[in-house]
């Protein structure tokens, strides 16, 4: 696959739901990002639009028009939509044919596989793409349950989990392994979601492709893969969802499978309600924090702030007040 791509977003840049196109828009791993589709945002700039600066990204009406504008085509088509249920909707199904009508890779992060779908592998084949379902597991047969080698490794290990799903864990995770790295550490990365995978991390899986058992098992693999091959200072692995969720048990996995020695935990102070579900309250800090440090043999060090509706005097304010109340470091890495 090409590594100049265009991101699919329709409707739902800068949104939960588009998490996937936001962390790209950050940290584009092995990719060069031409622009996003997003007919609501057009004519903005994606960084300034999430970030408040300018990346020169520009966000485009339609993939018709992305084709017609930009100075270089892309080569590769990732859909950066991420809703909770993990299927195409309304009329992504006819954009990701077009993109491969017009010669695009795809690049899917679906739990809908696209491999298995007969007309989107026979219009693979007619056009000369490729289709990478990026949560697709490997052969079943492959599969790894808990061995125990992961006992006998001491490297640190750090997970961002938070109080919420899609509240910037990723974000939290990569910016930290970046800042560890600039300070002349070694890291290993552990991903546990699409997106990192799409930015290129080399070791992880996306985890809510495997039943709990396995992925348990398959995440104390790619910890104990990580600590062979690279022999590194400090492992950061990305959480995902909360562990006081309902609905998620995904934190459920990572703490047994990677155990982490330390946590971080990430908050939108601003959100009352679960994202995906609204009609449940938002845990506060405390509960999460006691929730996690009686559920694993690990100890919270830090939190870290989604800054979501937060004015820059709110962050401030809020820092102060989480460091004083909680005795705790709070930043927000952003």
């Amino acid at each position: 696959m090409g590594n100049r791509a265009i991101i699919y977003c329709e409707n739902q840049f800068g949104s939960m739901d588009g998490k996937t196109a936001n962390g790209l828009v950050r940290e584009s791993g092995m990719y060069e990002i031409l622009g996003i589709i997003d007919s609501t945002k057009a004519g903005l700039d994606a960084g300034e639009y999430l970030d408040q600066k300018k990346n020169g990204i520009p966000i485009i009406k339609s993939l018709e028009e992305a084709l017609s504008i930009l100075s270089e085509k892309p080569e590769t088509f990732i859909f950066g939509i991420a809703p909770a249920e993990g299927f195409l909707h309304g009329d992504d199904r006819q954009v990701i044919l077009q993109a491969m009508e017009a010669g695009l890779h795809i690049i899917n992060p679906l739990q809908e596989f696209l491999t298995d779908d007969a007309e989107m592998v026979a219009y693979a084949e007619r056009f000369g793409v490729t289709i990478r379902d990026i949560r697709k597991p490997k052969p079943r047969t492959e599969w790894q349950i808990f061995s125990g080698r992961i006992l006998n490794i001491n490297t640190p290990r750090v997970t961002v989990l938070g109080t919420d799903g899609a509240c910037g864990k990723r974000t939290t995770a990569v910016e930290l392994d970046k800042e560890f790295r600039r300070r002349g550490y070694k890291t290993a990365f552990i991903a546990t979601g699409q997106t990192a995978l799409i930015q290129g991390a080399k070791y992880g899986l996306a985890m809510d492709a495997f039943p709990l058992q396995y992925v348990i098992g398959e995440l104390e693999n790619e910890v104990v893969r990580a600590y062979e091959e690279e022999n590194p200072d400090i492992m950061i692995i990305e959480g995902q969802g909360a562990l006081s969720h309902p609905a998620y048990s995904s934190s459920v996995g990572i703490l047994k499978g990677t155990r982490p020695q330390a946590v971080i935990l990430q908050h939108p102070p601003k959100r009352e309600v679960l994202g995906d579900f609204p009609f449940l309250p938002m845990p506060d800090v405390v509960s999460e924090i006691r929730l996690i440090e009686h559920f694993a043999d690990t100890k919270v060090v830090g939190i870290t702030l989604n800054h979501e509706n937060m004015t820059d005097k709110e962050i401030e304010q809020t820092i102060k007040a989480y460091e004083r109340l909680y005795k705790l470091p709070t930043t927000d890495v952003l």
